[in-house]
């Protein structure tokens, strides 16, 4: 199969800015395999894998709307390691050389997630940076991967990124002042919101994404579903090296 490498010029452009946009780099037949799988396990259809979790939206537990079908209940699912279909996606050649273009043959993925975002449903996620969540160092060593399985537009909440955002430091994170905020879903405060860039996308674009830019998404506001899938994969020469944070974590080597 294909692969992809980065160019000179691209990887300037991500450690300049602190994110690089790759229109069609998934094909559309792999993103509607992980799409259905994804519904299935949301829907109730299939049985989640081992330490896989669906993460109903805030809104729906504290009983603020009544969910159309179970899948308008449902804000992401993570740890999808254990599911061979799923993971699929985080193996994607064309994937795997960009990243390693970036962090070197040697790496693990740190974390998995599909992120959905229904119609109808808040569904913010504040502005933050990834690196919040990770014990791993130094930040330059670890990428995310961002890929749109549904049309991520302003009305159906794309991503907005804060440009340089990365060169600074890890900021301060707490819950946002919002009536409803999803689990673990902590936002910076203070942020100079002019300074924001919406990045759209269609199905198959993928975002790669420096652990401390700072970046989030707004409401959905469309009829329709806004869905992606992402994995962070981490060099296995990080000064915290992977391997002595892997117990009880779904980290994998990729060979």
């Amino acid at each position: 199969m294909n692969s992809r490498h980065l160019s000179e010029t691209e990887i300037e452009q991500y450690f300049e800015q602190g994110y690089l946009l790759l229109p069609d780099l998934i094909a559309l037949e792999a993103l509607a395999r992980y799409d259905k799988r994804f519904v299935a396990f949301a829907t109730g259809e299939c049985e989640p894998a081992s330490q896989m979790n669906i993460m109903r939206d805030i809104m729906v537990v504290k009983g603020a709307i009544e969910p159309e079908t179970p899948l308008h209940a449902v804000n992401k699912m993570f740890s999808f390691e254990n599911d061979p279909l799923l993971y699929g996606y985080a193996l994607e050649p064309k994937l795997l050389g960009t990243v390693r273009s970036l962090l070197g043959d040697d790496i693990y993925s740190l974390a998995t997630n599909v992120f959905n975002k229904p119609p109808g449903i808040d569904g913010r996620h504040p502005l933050h940076q990834d690196l919040r969540y990770f014990r791993v160092r130094p930040a330059d060593k670890i990428v995310g991967v961002w890929t749109a399985m549904l049309p991520a537009t302003r009305e159906t909440g794309c991503l907005a990124v804060i440009p340089g955002s990365h060169k600074g430091e890890l900021l301060e994170h707490a819950e946002p002042d919002w009536e409803y905020v999803n689990r673990a879903f902590f936002g910076i405060e203070n942020i100079d919101l002019d300074r924001r860039v919406h990045i759209e996308m269609e199905p198959g674009d993928t975002l790669l994404l420096h652990p401390l830019l700072v970046h989030g998404s707004g409401r959905n506001r469309s009829q329709s579903f806004r869905r992606a899938i992402s994995v962070h994969y981490a060099a296995g020469d990080c000064e915290s090296p992977v391997r002595e944070w892997r117990q009880g974590k779904q980290i994998r080597h990729i060979d």
